[in-house]
């Protein structure tokens, strides 16, 4: 199979167009508009960019956001990983959000003591990372790489049989908390009941019985000392 065949094969149809679309340009048909910046991207319609007015025309679709960031353009991470696979990609944190580049960022000099770079534009990366953007991920399939895919039908059966081995660990805190509580008070419930079925006299002729019953006596009473305690009178002073 043929490097050009797996890509089309291991990434989706839409995935090309939009690395290769133009964001952040008036739109032409709400140019008048304010914010009117093409800055959107329909997964279904895979044709060009459009601006947050055309939203209607795209109802129901799989819209990504596109960003800017230095100049270049970014879409959030918790956007573009439901729909391909983006490992082996550098992310990055801007504004309290993680996000990927598009496409490649070349960097015209690599800083000293830097052991890792991007295998298409060479952009200085760290160590568990092999490309700076989706754009150069998707040179390095065009390369031949074998290893390398877009595709989530894999990842999505590994997580999958990962989230199923324990269901007590799929299960809220707050459920196991409570289904906790009612068994420890279904509990006290068994023992009040078996107390006041051996209290008075069956109770003291059952503690010397050697019929097998052994039971531990019954909760004490609670005392409330606050009712207990008795307001003081008004102090009177001793005659002369």
């Amino acid at each position: 199979m043929g490097p050009m065949m797996r890509v089309e094969e291991e990434s989706p149809s839409w995935l090309i167009p939009l690395l290769r679309a133009n964001y952040f340009v008036p739109c032409s048909i709400h140019a008048d508009s304010n914010k009117s910046e093409c800055n959107m991207f329909c997964l279904d319609c895979s044709s060009s960019s459009f601006c947050s007015y055309c939203l209607s025309n795209h109802k129901n679709h799989r819209v990504l956001q596109i960003r800017r960031s230095s100049y270049h353009n970014v879409v959030r991470v918790n956007e573009i990983q439901k729909y391909i696979d983006i490992s082996c990609v550098q992310t990055y944190i801007i504004n309290s959000a993680r996000i990927v580049f598009l496409n490649e960022r070349p960097q015209p000099r690599i800083g000293k003591g830097v052991t890792n770079t991007c295998e298409i534009c060479c952009r200085s990366l760290l160590d568990s990372f092999r490309f700076c953007s989706l754009g150069c991920k998707l040179g390095g399939m065009k390369r031949g790489n074998q290893s390398l895919s877009f595709s989530l039908k894999g990842k999505h059966g590994r997580e999958y049989q990962g989230e199923a081995e324990s269901d007590e660990a799929t299960t809220p805190t707050k459920i196991r908390k409570t289904c906790a509580f009612n068994r420890l008070m279904n509990g006290l419930s068994i023992s009040t009941v078996k107390s006041d079925y051996f209290s008075g006299d069956q109770w003291s002729s059952s503690s010397g019985d050697e019929s097998g019953f052994n039971l531990s006596p019954g909760t004490p009473t609670i005392y409330n000392h606050r009712n207990s305690s008795r307001r003081k009178g008004v102090p009177h002073r001793a005659p002369f």
